[in-house]
């Protein structure tokens, strides 16, 4: 659920967003309340991130940076409305009642032993109080790691939840004239091509550390699972070179794996380790079993299967304990690519309706089915943020395909990642630590 608070906003201490290289001062805190944001009678909240000031912020327009790289993680939540940067000239000291905001980041840069501190606190507009808020010390280099920090920081204010504006998409895009695997950071500042195989590849997902990569390939001439440590740039490590299919590898919590084999003949789901050995076979011979996903606690598969009378794709349950298979719904005739809310409580999957394939989104169980997608053209491949509160799936229209993020309520579908060539294949990062 996504809250807002009221009274003491911005106050809360953050933890857990230290890593070894950035330190951060937290101010104390004091009993706040929070409400429902979900509603869709609530109004946006309108916001403003003026240039940062200090002693700093001049050194490489650091200040303009750190402004710009806090209202890009801002920009990725609907309920936020940020107010242009361009109409107040990044000043301050604005009217900030006459262009009607809510709130006000008052961010600074300044020098430090470490080399830089970020810091940002939150005018409220209506109370003219300036609330308590945080700073991030580390290296001049990490100024953009640091701003984010004090982003997602001030999106747990907001929500709850830190926010995500540090975690990162794996995705394929053909700008080189063949499908190839990147990876961005998730603002898109950053792409990195991962491999270089000038074929075919598909199915990126991340390892639940976040620093590994799975992908099928074709490159031999056969659809072969490999896995990458992002860590380093250039090796990777066979895991399945089975004749046929060795196909969109799904983790589990404990770092195995769930994939698609056809070694028996037919296209059925595996357990297999990090090394390729087989552990136990999951479906046998009842349709194509395609595109796990596995829940956060390790205990339930969703995959899409054409095991039904139609011969349509369907989402199906399997129990991982009694290996027991079950429809997830029966309101989408045909539906794929299920991929499993990081809360545990909803899954996203593909669905056919009017002509068109749309993101649908269900609770565990298969109840509360709704539309999240709209808009023109098709989408797929649903990955969800791990707040469990966005959504980004690739989009086709008008010949091209963009990755677009959405909220998991339905509103305001916006171009994530709008790149050179086609992007297919999202894969949204674990939180970085």
């Amino acid at each position: 659920m996504r809250r807002l608070q009221l009274s003491a906003f911005f106050i809360a201490l953050i933890l857990g967003l230290l890593c070894a290289q950035t330190s951060v001062l937290r101010a104390e805190t004091t009993e706040t309340t929070y409400f429902d944001i979900t509603a869709s009678e609530v109004r946006k909240i309108v916001v403003a991130v003026p240039g940062f000031t200090g002693s700093a912020a001049g050194q490489g327009s650091a200040g303009v940076t750190a402004a710009k790289l806090v209202t890009d993680g801002f920009q990725l939540y609907s309920f936020l409305n940020i107010i242009d940067y361009g109409s107040y000239g990044g000043r301050k000291d604005a009217d900030w009642r006459a262009m009607g905001a809510d709130y006000v980041v008052m961010g600074e840069v300044n020098s430090d032993p470490a080399g830089l501190a970020v810091g940002g606190q939150i005018l409220e507009v209506a109370t003219n109080r300036t609330l308590p808020g945080r700073v991030y010390k580390g290296a001049s280099g990490q100024l953009e790691d640091m701003a984010l920090r004090l982003c997602d920081a001030l999106v747990e204010d907001f929500t709850g939840e830190p926010g995500v504006a540090r975690t990162k998409m794996a995705y394929v895009s053909d700008s080189t004239g063949r499908k190839e695997v990147y990876v961005t950071d998730i603002l898109g500042r950053h792409p990195r091509q991962i491999t270089k195989h000038r074929a075919l590849a598909v199915s990126p997902r991340f390892a639940p550390d976040g620093n590994t990569l799975a992908y099928t390939s074709y490159h031999r001439g056969n659809q072969d699972l490999y896995l990458t440590d992002l860590r380093q740039g250039s090796q990777t490590t066979s895991i399945s070179r089975r004749p046929g299919m060795n196909l969109a590898p799904a983790f589990t919590p404990d770092g195995n794996m769930v994939v698609t084999l056809s070694v028996g003949g037919n296209p059925d789901l595996y357990l297999i380790d990090r090394r390729g050995k087989i552990l136990s076979r999951l479906t046998e011979r009842a349709g194509i079993n395609v595109s796990p996903s596995i829940s956060p606690d390790g205990r339930t598969i969703a995959f899409s299967s054409d095991r039904s009378r139609g011969g349509h794709p369907k989402v199906y349950l399997m129990d991982l304990s009694s290996r027991h298979v079950r429809l997830l719904q029966n309101t989408i005739g045909e539906c794929s690519e299920p991929s499993w809310s990081p809360k545990g409580d909803e899954i996203a999957f593909t669905g056919l309706v009017g002509g068109s394939y749309q993101i649908f989104v269900s609770d565990r169980n298969g109840g509360n089915v709704r539309q999240v997608s709209s808009g023109g053209g098709d989408f797929e491949s649903p990955t969800w943020a791990p707040d469990g509160r966005l959504i980004a799936a690739a989009r086709k229209s008008g010949g091209r395909s963009q990755v677009c993020v959405l909220s998991k309520n339905g509103k305001d579908v916006r171009v994530l990642l709008n790149m050179r060539g086609n992007l297919t294949f999202p894969q949204w990062s674990p939180r970085i630590p």
